[in-house]
């Protein structure tokens, strides 16, 4: 009797637990940025408002052949609010900077300085696709000694990561860090 009373509350967690198991999903960028649906949430994003953001991005990964975790989060920020209800599309800005700049190499140029391929061409790519303006910082371009015609087409060279996230606070964009 003691060993059925005991297995009880492992049954039970093994059905609780594929009530919560779900697949991740990707409402608006695919393959990146996967997120969960929490139906039970009672704190979503505003669905009336249009969502502004501008982000320093200067994190990169704990090694070359890894994808920007920076980058992908900024593919779960929109994925989340899409599937929390702001159907309205986000304006989203990225200052890239510091340790992110390499993500926003060409594969040849990354290949060059890592001897790996670039594992974030593909989530670049979905992030200008949903309409991300990703900016990188002219300084820390210099800085590094990286040339204009290393980065990716899909980024735009900025000043300075100061200017980008300051302009655009200025015309009313949320700040965030990653």
């Amino acid at each position: 009797m003691h060993k059925i009373l005991f297995l009880i509350p492992a049954i039970l967690g093994c059905c609780l637990s594929q009530t919560w198991a779900q697949d991740k999903q990707y409402p608006v960028i695919d393959t990146f940025g996967g997120i969960y649906d929490v139906s039970e949430a009672t704190v979503r994003p505003d669905s009336k408002l249009k969502y502004k953001v501008v982000i320093d991005l200067y994190s990169g990964p704990e090694s070359p052949d890894q994808m920007n975790p920076a980058l992908n989060n900024v593919a779960r920020m929109i994925n989340l609010h899409a599937i929390g209800g702001a159907t309205q599309k986000m304006d989203v800005v990225l200052a890239i900077h510091g340790n992110a700049n390499d993500a926003v190499l060409s594969n040849e140029h990354y290949l060059a300085r890592h001897q790996v391929p670039n594992p974030n061409i593909n989530l670049i790519k979905s992030l200008k696709a949903a309409g991300v303006k990703l900016a990188v910082c002219g300084q820390s371009l210099l800085h590094s000694n990286v040339d204009a015609v290393e980065v990716l087409e899909e980024v735009e060279i900025a000043t300075s990561m100061l200017t980008t996230v300051t302009t655009y606070q200025l015309k009313g964009y949320a700040f965030l860090a990653f």
